[in-house]
């Protein structure tokens, strides 16, 4: 659904003593990413979202740190035709999970239009609040296009078993 690495669990269950078991819900197959990080960029992004040298300097020797210590921790330089990893809530600290790499400069978080499409969220969607504030939303955020398919799901059982009570009360 979208260009990101993004595993989540989601249950669905009905009411044992309404639906008697006769329903069938079934997840939306997913589908390979259509799309690649590079196709939800902003042609043009303002200076704030690259990082400073102090912080890209920062999170390269932790990251050699960590290494040498054998620890998993490294920042996110992504592959631009590939997907990403995980937006976090805490992306608002210093964006080191999901870095855009730049010609001639050092590497810069995405913009919160980019994390809303990122999620899935359609052009149309308005971010009203500040910088630091939607990176945490939209980290804490579902993939709206998978939340939309599983919804259309259990509304098609919905109508199918209300539409079996009617024919019963017939």
């Amino acid at each position: 659904f979208v260009p990101q690495h993004r595993e989540r669990i989601f249950i669905v269950g009905f009411d044992k003593s309404e639906f008697k078991g006769e329903e069938n819900f079934v997840f939306p197959q997913l589908p390979k990413p259509r799309y690649a990080i590079k196709d939800i960029l902003e042609s043009e992004v303002d200076e704030k979202y690259t990082l400073s040298d102090k912080l890209w300097g920062y999170l390269q020797e932790y990251a050699r740190k960590h290494k040498a210590k054998g620890n998993g921790f490294g920042f996110g330089l992504v592959d631009v035709n590939g997907i990403s990893r995980t937006l976090s809530a805490r992306y608002y600290k210093d964006g080191s999970e999901i870095l855009i790499p730049q010609k001639n400069k050092n590497p810069r978080r995405l913009t919160p239009r980019e994390c809303a499409r990122l999620q899935g969220y359609p052009e149309t969607f308005i971010i009203p609040v500040s910088d630091a504030q939607a990176y945490r939303q939209f980290g804490n955020s579902v993939v709206m296009p998978l939340v939309h398919h599983i919804g259309k799901n259990i509304v098609e059982i919905l109508i199918n078993h209300e539409s079996r009570n009617l024919k019963k009360d017939i």
